[in-house]
């Protein structure tokens, strides 16, 4: 996504530099950690000013700024400089301003505090940057999007189901669960092939067994490897247990591959209107819906068409470009 960012930035066409490399991310909720690292940002903010000043920066844009990662460096620089401070990807947490994370969330909020444009990829997002967000601050939508212009080649949809997604404990191992209990509801003669690899294989592996044959792992896979799968696969199925948004989901509609997935926060962000069960509902319609796809490929051809045509209008680099255009803008920068 940050890359993403960058090149289409340089498409506006603007000049764009990856002013510091310093990893601010605790995952682990550590204050000594946060604290050196927080020391550390504050030995390179004068640096930065020098060089800003320097090339003349016309304005410092965050990504993904959270109470595990902060932006400990662009608020300072930008408030030295006197160039508008942006974020792109940004979320509030309040809770997290008392426990292990309490330094590094309150400095989240206040760079948060500090943007006077915010770009949100989320719907969910948005919602709580509208509670907190100060005065005179500007919301503005940045779809998530992939990095081209144009689309790929559209799949022939004859191969089998395609999931993609990370093998983990936790939400991504919710998500394997489902599939698995989907599975075994679904009638017919069916294949699934399983793009993905992480320490949770043996657990995927395991739950995947009753089906043996037609269920195949093809561990991690290449961007072309990737590319290929969904240049073949008949559908693209993941549930979608808290994902942030899910950039498998734009990747396979982009190839006209369409999606069985659960209505989920930010997932919904990214599919292309249509009919997607709540979670609550269970395994069942999420077979329904596969074995119809699987019985009316004319059906799947056109929600497949649907879904490429969605991707093209609101999640390539032209579209983000615009949104970036938009807000630059209204920050004051032409």
């Amino acid at each position: 996504m940050a890359r993403g960012l960058m090149a289409a930035l340089q498409g506006m066409p603007a000049e764009v530099t990856l002013a510091s490399t310093l990893r601010s991310r605790d995952g682990a909720g550590n204050p000594a950690f946060q604290s050196r690292t927080m020391a550390l940002a504050e030995t390179e903010i004068a640096q930065l000013v020098r060089q800003g000043r320097a090339a003349r920066w016309q304005a410092w844009i965050s990504y993904h700024n959270y109470y595990k990662a902060p932006d400990l460096i662009g608020p300072a620089v930008a408030r030295t400089l006197g160039i508008p401070y942006l974020q792109v990807e940004s979320t509030r947490a309040r809770k997290r301003l008392v426990g292990p994370w309490a330094a590094y969330a309150t400095a989240a909020e206040s760079a948060a505090d500090a943007a006077s444009v915010i770009f949100h990829v989320t719907e969910r997002d948005a919602e709580t940057l509208r509670r907190h967000a100060p005065a005179g601050q500007r919301l503005i939508p940045l779809r998530p999007f992939l990095d081209r212009s144009s689309l790929p080649a559209p799949s022939t949809r004859t191969g089998p189901m395609l999931s993609v997604g990370m093998m983990r404990a936790g939400d991504k191992l919710s998500s394997y669960r489902i599939i698995a209990e989907t599975l075994a509801l679904l009638p017919g003669d069916w294949r699934l092939e399983i793009a993905g690899d992480g320490p949770a294989r043996e657990r995927v592996a395991q739950l995947m067994a009753p089906f043996g044959g037609r269920v195949r792992l093809l561990g991690a896979l290449s961007e072309t490897e990737l590319a290929e799968a969904y240049g073949t696969a008949s559908l693209m199925f993941w549930p979608g247990v808290n994902e942030a948004f899910g950039l498998s989901y734009i990747e396979a509609q982009a190839a006209g591959v369409p999606v069985v997935a659960q209505d989920r926060p930010g997932v919904r962000d990214v599919l292309a209107p249509g009919t997607y069960p709540p979670p609550e509902a269970g395994a069942a319609p999420l077979a329904d819906m596969l074995a119809t796809l699987l019985a009316d490929p004319d059906l799947g051809a056109r929600r497949g068409d649907a879904a490429r045509a969605h991707v093209k209008q609101h999640h390539l680099r032209p579209a983000a470009i615009d949104s970036l255009r938009a807000g630059l803008a209204a920050a004051g920068v032409t």
